[in-house]
């Protein structure tokens, strides 16, 4: 029978050269790490079957290190929380994270002993959790987009989320479901139009969420109307999505001006990729760690020239886009490194220009009210300028035909913040 692996982290080499004669008397293959920067490179080099984890240390905590690992995908091994100075709170919040264990020091033998037979006794590996609203990014749009998120989660009312196709509304939906509750998301509408109370009873306590709103029929319509009035109560929280501006639909008739009422109480608008470019290289990142964990392919990783490429992508798509583009980099890339040069093959595989999105040529659904089909337009032009001058304000303004003063009014109304390296952040 093999032996299992077993990683010690803790900054102490007096404890990790204890723990490891320990573990090795025992029976068990042990590596140690000193601090998070080796056990980030032995995780990623292979997945042990059990980690000792220490809180305190001097360059990334075991709390925050623990944090990556569940964020990335590879928190799918046991992990035993170890510290001299341990409080409750530490415990509790390494177990909500996902921590199994907490080992106070100094720890007993028979107490260690125990400890790690029970954790690889229960020796569950965590399903590959794909990716969440969490992983979608950091930038300051999806910042307020999370604070408007927890403004209105305790509310029961309808949420209506907006955005472009490939977004993210099941990630962003998920955010208002309460774990051990119902979510219930339907691949088929026309049970709206049959019986629309059908799921309520399955959804009891929990979220409905239906997507591509827009594309109802009128009895789907009228059924789901009738739904909303029976939310209250099943005590059912109704989470609808549209990739269509649903204002003009009602306005031509094609689309139930009451329910686009009730529904639209509370709309959020969801950004898409292009919006927060600075949060690409980590969504990259995540992906590709994400198929190395479920070994879909081998150990490779993106050259800082490759999440450059990636990040300078318009990404029209959104979402499933970027995650076949990721997929294929790692796939057919001939190296370790995933280089710029492989972005520059895909990309053109993918009909992803690098300038594809920043020319007169973006895409801009026609079906827009005016003023947004202009904003768009400008967003993307001063985009575009800004980026050829990399970031040049002087070149910018005469590029475009304006003093620097109405350029700079102009950007801070699209929500553009031109830093002074030319990398530009959305507001």
């Amino acid at each position: 029978m093999t032996a299992n692996n077993i990683l010690v982290v803790d900054d102490e080499i007096g404890i990790r050269e204890l723990l490891s004669e320990i573990l090795k008397d025992e029976g068990y293959n042990v590596k140690v790490a000193e601090n998070a920067v080796t056990a980030r490179a032995m995780r990623r080099e292979a997945r042990p079957d059990l980690v000792l984890l220490d809180i305190w240390m001097p360059d990334t905590d075991g709390i925050t290190l623990l944090k990556e690992w569940a964020m990335s995908g590879q928190l799918t091994m046991p992990v035993v929380m170890m510290s001299g100075h341990g409080t409750i709170e530490s415990a509790i919040e390494a177990t909500r994270i996902g921590a199994i264990d907490f080992l106070e020091k100094p720890i007993s033998l028979p107490k260690l002993v125990a400890t790690v037979g029970k954790a690889l006794a229960g020796g569950r590996v965590l399903p590959k959790p794909g990716l969440s609203f969490a992983h979608l990014g950091r930038a300051k749009i999806m910042g307020e987009l999370q604070q408007r998120i927890e403004q209105v989660g305790r509310l029961k009312l309808p949420v209506l989320l907006t955005g472009e196709p490939g977004c993210g509304f099941d990630l962003v939906g998920r955010t208002f479901h309460q774990k051990n509750t119902p979510w219930i998301a339907s691949a088929d509408n026309a049970w709206l139009a049959q019986n629309p109370f059908a799921l309520l009873g399955d959804a009891r306590d929990g979220v409905l969420f239906i997507d591509q709103v827009e594309r109802l029929s009128k009895p789907e319509q009228k059924g789901l109307l009738q739904l909303i009035g029976k939310l209250e109560k099943f005590n059912v929280r109704l989470i609808a999505a549209a990739s269509q501006p649903l204002s003009p639909l009602a306005e031509s008739g094609e689309f139930d001006a009451q329910l686009l009422t009730q529904l639209a109480g509370v709309t959020l608008r969801i950004p898409s990729l292009r919006e927060h470019p600075e949060d690409i290289p980590e969504l990259a990142n995540t992906i590709l760690l994400q198929m190395i964990e479920a070994n879909e392919c081998s150990l490779k990783q993106f050259t800082v020239g490759a999440l450059n490429a990636l990040r300078n992508l318009d990404w029209p798509g959104n979402l499933p886009v970027l995650l076949n583009a990721i997929k294929t980099l790692a796939l057919t890339s001939l190296s370790a490194e995933i280089a710029a040069e492989d972005v520059s093959r895909v990309s053109r595989e993918f009909g992803l220009d690098h300038s594809a999105g920043h020319g007169p040529n973006t895409r801009i659904p026609f079906d827009l009210p005016l003023r947004e089909a202009r904003e768009r337009f400008e967003y993307q032009y001063f985009l575009h300028h800004i980026r050829r001058e990399e970031g040049n304000m002087s070149r910018v303004a005469e590029k475009v035909g304006l003093e620097r003063t109405h350029l700079y009014r102009k950007l801070k109304q699209l929500g553009i913040r031109p830093s002074a390296k030319g990398e530009e952040n959305v507001q």
